[in-house]
């Protein structure tokens, strides 16, 4: 039996090359009425920020609805609702949206306002996945998933924080405060 530790084994970081988006991080033009912006840095366990990570978010319109077919209450059209950044060299990202409306749950009930995050990068086999939450939500004291969390120190992770040109959402991949990700 072999006891030696097997070689490490990488992804990337070619997430800047093979994942282009046309549009990339401006889910809406700078000249739409509701734009904010969302900045942050993605910071490893050691908080030394993460330069070649990909960003990608997924989110409703103002008024809640997806630019997607399956959307129960009909497709909402004009707003394409995805957004895809890579991180600088200090890991900062930015991507120009608009605040997300609440959302339906199937059993009548209503998710607070957020936006669906996705995180690829160098050493990650899989994507992570995460969920940013507005502080200034009083639906986020019984949004299902938030209530999920028990912890309010996990629960804050998911939290951002408000800047003068939108919020700020910090992810942190590992460590304390490592930001809560789901098994999807």
């Amino acid at each position: 039996m072999r006891t030696e530790l097997t070689a490490s084994q990488t992804v990337g970081p070619f997430l800047h090359i093979g994942l282009p988006w046309p549009d990339g991080p401006d889910v809406v033009p700078a000249t739409a009425a509701e734009a904010i912006v969302i900045s942050g840095r993605i910071v490893d366990g050691d908080g030394a920020p993460v330069p070649d990570a990909l960003v990608e978010t997924w989110q409703a319109d103002s008024d809640g609805r997806f630019a997607h077919p399956d959307d129960p209450r009909g497709p909402v059209y004009g707003f394409r609702g995805f957004g895809r950044c890579p991180t600088d060299e200090n890991g900062v990202y930015r991507i120009r949206t608009v605040k997300p409306g609440p959302l339906p749950t199937p059993d009548g009930g209503t998710e607070a306002p957020h936006i669906n995050v996705s995180i690829f990068g160098r050493g990650l086999l899989d994507r992570l996945v995460t969920r940013l939450y507005f502080p200034d939500e009083p639906s986020n004291a019984t949004d299902p998933v938030l209530a999920a969390l028990p912890d309010p120190a996990r629960r804050a992770t998911l939290i951002a924080a408000t800047a003068a040109d939108g919020y700020v959402f910090d992810i942190r991949l590992r460590g304390e405060p490592e930001t809560v990700f789901f098994d999807v």
